[in-house]
C-alpha cells in the first residue's frame, strides 16, 4: 500500500498533538537537520540558525492542532522555519529597495557558463552577498519559492521580489568572477 507524502509520519504527528513527548522527539530528530541547513543558508549564522530553528520547533508544536495534513509535515515545518527566518532578519532590519526607486538599463545578461562556477565558491559567494541580496537568492534559487511567494513573505511586491533578484544575481556573478 502506497503512503501519500502528506500523511507521512503522521503516528507520530498525533502522538506529538497528544502531548507525546517521544514522537516529539522523534519528529524533532527526523527534521532537525534538514531545517538548520534552511537556517543556515538564509542566515549565514550558526547560532542565528540554530536560535531559529528551536524557536521553529516549539511554534510547531505550540500549533500543531492547526496542522491539518493539507501538506506533508515537513513541508509546513519548513515554511515556519522560513517565516522564523524572515523575522529574524526583519529584526535586524535588512531592507530591500522598492523596485520603483530605481531606473533600468537594458544590459547584456552573461552567460553562466562564460564564469567557471564551483559549487564551493557560489556557495562562499552568496555569502558574500549583503543580506537583503541573500534572503532573496536562498528563497528563490535554492528554496525553489516564486516571486509571488517571496513577496508574500517579505511584504513586498513580486516586482520587486524580480528585481531584488535581477540584482542579486548580478551582484553574485561580479563576487564569482572576483573569487
Amino acid at each position: 500500500m502506497e503512503t501519500e507524502i502528506r500523511f507521512i509520519h503522521k503516528e507520530l504527528v498525533e502522538g506529538s498533538k497528544s502531548g507525546n513527548r517521544e514522537a516529539q522527539y522523534k519528529l524533532y530528530n527526523l527534521y532537525v537537520g534538514a531545517m538548520f541547513n534552511i537556517g543556515m543558508r538564509m542566515l549565514y549564522s550558526k547560532e542565528d540558525a540554530e536560535d531559529v530553528v528551536q524557536e521553529s520547533f516549539v511554534d510547531a508544536f505550540t500549533n500543531l492542532g492547526k496542522f491539518k495534513y493539507e501538506s506533508s509535515f515537513g513541508y509546513w515545518l519548513k515554511r515556519i522555519v522560513i517565516n522564523n527566518c524572515i523575522n529574524h532578519l526583519k529584526r535586524q532590519k535588512v531592507e530591500t529597495t522598492p523596485f520603483k526607486n530605481h531606473e533600468f538599463y537594458l544590459h547584456k545578461v552573461e552567460d553562466p557558463e562564460e564564469v567557471n562556477m564551483d559549487v564551493n565558491q557560489i556557495k562562499v559567494g552568496i555569502g558574500l552577498l549583503p543580506k537583503g541580496y541573500k534572503q532573496i537568492i536562498v528563497l528563490y534559487l535554492i528554496e525553489g519559492y516564486t516571486h509571488d511567494e517571496i513577496a508574500g513573505f517579505l511584504s513586498i511586491s513580486p516586482s520587486t521580489s524580480k528585481s531584488q533578484y535581477h540584482r542579486a544575481k548580478k551582484k553574485l556573478l561580479h563576487i564569482l568572477k572576483d573569487l
